[in-house]
């Protein structure tokens, strides 16, 4: 399948002022924030943690950890994606046991990424609670997995896909892409 259309869904604008709005409800729900930690998943993920991050430690005034998770080898769809899977690594400096983990992806859709996500994070401890950010949900499950925060919620068909772009050092946009056959 080619994109046959794509369209800006969200500005950089409108991703800042979207993690922001993210942000300010987890702060209002932050009660201990010396046991909170925030965890991107690879790729997207790492990005939208990286500035809700710094989001939160501006909003708190307090130094949180923050971590990359790479899930390459914990996904379920591994022959589909290819022999040679792009792996980041992964990244925790911090201990996450009885932690309060926020877990933050870029794009929510089947919660499969999300179910590696987890396996992959428990290899490293077991955290007291894990609460899922994530920019935009798509809401289409294949598992029961639902965010505790989130951007913007869509409803999208099977050929539509949403992606992230980097398109600055800390600027962000989404585009939404129609796809179809050759």
């Amino acid at each position: 399948m080619k994109i046959i259309q794509e369209n800006t869904l969200l500005t950089p604008d409108d991703t800042h002022r979207l993690i922001g709005q993210i942000a300010d409800r987890l702060v209002a729900d932050i009660t201990r924030p010396d046991l909170r930690a925030v965890v991107g998943i690879r790729r997207g993920g790492a990005l939208v943690a990286e500035a809700l991050h710094a989001r939160l430690q501006e909003r708190l005034g307090v130094e949180l950890p923050l971590g990359h998770l790479d899930i390459s080898f914990y996904r379920d769809d591994l022959e589909t994606i290819g022999p040679n899977p792009v792996v980041g690594g992964t990244d925790l400096q911090f201990d996450i046991d009885g932690k309060r983990i926020i877990l933050v992806d870029d794009v929510l859709q089947s919660g499969r990424t999300i179910r590696a996500a987890l396996n992959a994070l428990f290899e490293f401890g077991r955290p007291e609670i894990v609460d899922l950010a994530v920019l935009v949900d798509r809401k289409q499950r294949q598992l029961p997995i639902q965010p505790t925060y989130r951007g913007l919620e869509l409803e999208t068909g099977e050929r539509e896909v949403i992606k992230l772009i980097k398109t600055g050092e800390a600027a962000m946009s989404v585009a939404h892409r129609f796809m179809g056959d050759e």
